[in-house]
C-alpha cells in the first residue's frame, strides 16, 4: 500500500513541474526516489548492497524461495523489502539497493553513513562482467527515463560496447569507483558481509549458509541445497522462458523476443566479458583495472 502512495506522490510531483528546465525536474525526482530509499533502509531488517548486474537477482530467487519454505509463504512473488513481512510477520524485510538515490536525499555522497548501523551484504562481481552485462542492460532493457535519470548514454544512441565499458561516465571506472567506496568504509559498517558472485557461482551452498547465517535466519543442509537447485542457472532460465516465478517486480521476461540478450538471465559466465573484445582492448581494460580497483576485492590476481 505505502508503494502505491509513493508512485502517486512520484508521478503526481513530475507532471506538476513539468514546466522546470530539466535539471530541476531531475534532481526533484532523484530528490523524492532517494527520500523513499531512506525509509526503506530504516525499515529494514537487513539490507542487500549491490552495482546492477553483479547477481541480485540470482541471489533474490534464492532468498525468496528459502523465506518460502521457512516462513510458509506462497511461491506466488518474488521478495520485495517487506512484501513477505506483511505475510508472515516472522520474515525479514529486506532493502535490495544500489543506493543511487539515497545520496540525493541525505546528502552523504562521500561516504556510506547512512549505512554504519545497519545489517549489510554486499554482494560485488568482477567489474569487466559487470560492464559488459551493463552494456546489455543499458542497450535492450533500461527504459529511455532510466538512462537519463541516471546519466547513462541517450536511449539508442551509437556506441559500441568498448567505448561504453571504458568509458568513466558510465562503463567499467565507475563501477570500480563504487566498489572501491565500499571497501574504503567498510570498517565503518557495524555489521558488514560481503559476497562475491564468482564464489556463489563456485559454491552457492556455501554463500548461502553464510548469508542466511549472517543475517539470523539460518537453515538445514537440505533447505539449502533446495534452494539452490531450485535457482540453478538452466532452472533460472526455465522459470525465465516459461514466467514460472511471478514477474511481479518486472525483472524477468526477455525485452526483445528472440533476443537473448535481453533476457535479465543472460549467460551468468564468469569471466565472460573475454568473450567481447580484441587482445588490444582486453589489455586496455586490464590496466584500467590494475590501476583503478583496490586488491581487497580479490580481482587482480590474472
Amino acid at each position: 500500500m505505502h508503494d502505491f502512495w509513493y508512485k502517486i506522490k512520484l508521478y503526481g510531483t513530475i507532471s506538476a513541474v513539468f514546466f522546470l528546465p530539466y535539471e530541476k525536474r531531475k534532481h526533484i525526482e532523484r530528490n523524492i526516489r532517494g527520500k523513499e530509499e531512506f525509509r526503506k533502509l530504516s525499515e529494514a531488517d537487513w539490507v542487500l548492497v549491490s552495482w546492477a548486474k553483479s547477481g541480485r537477482t540470482w541471489l533474490r530467487v534464492m532468498l525468496s524461495h528459502y523465506y518460502q519454505q521457512r516462513f510458509n509463504i506462497p511461491q506466488q512473488y518474488l521478495l520485495d523489502f517487506d512484501n513477505f513481512k506483511i505475510i508472515n510477520p516472522q520474515a525479514p524485510s529486506v532493502f535490495f539497493t544500489h543506493g543511487n538515490y539515497l545520496k540525493d536525499y541525505t546528502g552523504n555522497k562521500d561516504t556510506k553513513r547512512d549505512f554504519y548501523h545497519k545489517k549489510i551484504v554486499l554482494l560485488v562481481r568482477d567489474p569487466r562482467d559487470v560492464a559488459v552485462s551493463q552494456y546489455f542492460q543499458w542497450k535492450y532493457r533500461m527504459s529511455p527515463r532510466k538512462k537519463s535519470l541516471n546519466d547513462y548514454p541517450p536511449h539508442e544512441a551509437d556506441i559500441s560496447m568498448y567505448a561504453f565499458v571504458t568509458s568513466k561516465d558510465c562503463g567499467l571506472p565507475k563501477v570500480i569507483d563504487y566498489f572501491n567506496g565500499w571497501i574504503r568504509e567498510k570498517d565503518k559498517v557495524a555489521n558488514l558481509l560481503m559476497v562475491r558472485y564468482e564464489d556463489m557461482r563456485k559454491n552457492p551452498e556455501q554463500v548461502m549458509r553464510s548469508i542466511l547465517e549472517f543475517t539470523g535466519t539460518p537453515g538445514s543442509e537440505q533447505q539449502i541445497r533446495e534452494t539452490v537447485e531450485f535457482s540453478a542457472y538452466q532452472n533460472m532460465k526455465k522459470h525465465e522462458e516459461k514466467q514460472t516465478i511471478s514477474n511481479n517486480l518486472g525483472r524477468l521476461g526477455a525485452k526483445q523476443k528472440g533476443n537473448p540478450n535481453s533476457s535479465k538471465v543472460r549467460r551468468a559466465k564468469v569471466g565472460g566479458y573475454k568473450d567481447y573484445f580484441d587482445e588490444q582492448q582486453l589489455k586496455v581494460i586490464n590496466t584500467i583495472m590494475r590501476d583503478q580497483l583496490l586488491p581487497e576485492l580479490g580481482y587482480l590476481a590474472d
